[in-house]
């Protein structure tokens, strides 16, 4: 059986990408950071549709954990798919920020990313395919998320640089950058300001988790062989670059 990490699989995006690519037959190794409880109902949930599925507590902003995710034997067997989902969003004015919270939302979004990368790459299939969760605010911006954005469009050009380099080797990246998708970032918007938000969507509707994990799956299946190195913008038109 094919194997899949998904890092942040636990909630949101990242739980509707591990229950969509345990659909597709892949079992399914997902990483949290805060809460266990949600990952691992995840797990059971998984498990009882015939799929194996566990739960890691890795936090991605410290070396000595990720080392230890390298050393899982699902790890160490082989991985076919490797999801770089894990997150911060500090809503913060670009005026009001400062170098600690950069450094916060860079460490996790961008260098967590790094860390997951490095530690497992021996372990990545010839053919293996790697997505990287990105954001629509990583190539516009945002006055209320400037850290985000930076840490979004870092991890989005270097993911696109990593697949230049191991093209060679078979191996294929790419990155989604949802818009406006209903999880716990937009769970504090007053009913006024998800109205606004509908309005500003072309398709107006916000985006759902499963919305994500659908273009995941497709981008890790055999169907996109020949794509790599692209940005899927998943946002119902929210934002056409």
């Amino acid at each position: 059986m094919q194997t899949a990490i998904v890092t942040g699989g636990g909630r949101g995006i990242g739980a509707a990408i591990s229950r969509k690519l345990a659909q597709d037959g892949y079992r399914i190794l997902l990483t949290y950071s805060t809460s266990s409880k949600p990952a691992e109902m995840l797990v059971d949930r998984i498990r009882d549709s015939g799929i194996d599925a566990v739960a890691v507590n890795c936090d991605v902003t410290d070396a000595r954990e990720v080392a230890l995710l390298a050393t899982h034997p699902w790890v160490i067997g082989g991985i076919d798919v490797l999801i770089l989902n894990h997150g911060r969003y500090d809503r913060i004015d670009a005026r009001s920020l400062d170098y600690a919270h950069l450094r916060r939302t860079m460490s996790t979004n961008f260098e967590g990313s790094f860390l997951i990368w490095e530690s497992v790459k021996s372990s990545l299939r010839n053919d293996a395919r790697i997505c990287v969760i990105g954001s629509q605010l990583g190539t516009r911006g945002s006055p209320h998320g400037a850290d985000y954005s930076a840490s979004k469009a870092a991890l989005a050009l270097w993911a696109r640089s990593l697949a230049q380099a191991v093209g060679s080797e078979g191996k294929r990246v790419n990155i989604v950058a949802p818009g406006f998708v209903d999880t716990d970032i937009l769970a504090g918007d007053s009913p006024e300001k998800r109205a606004s938000r509908i309005e500003e969507v072309p398709l107006k509707r916000i985006g759902t988790p499963d919305d994500i994990a659908e273009t995941v799956s497709y981008l890790v299946s055999d169907d996109a062989n020949y794509v790599t190195g692209v940005v899927v913008h998943v946002n119902g038109g929210l934002y056409l670059p």
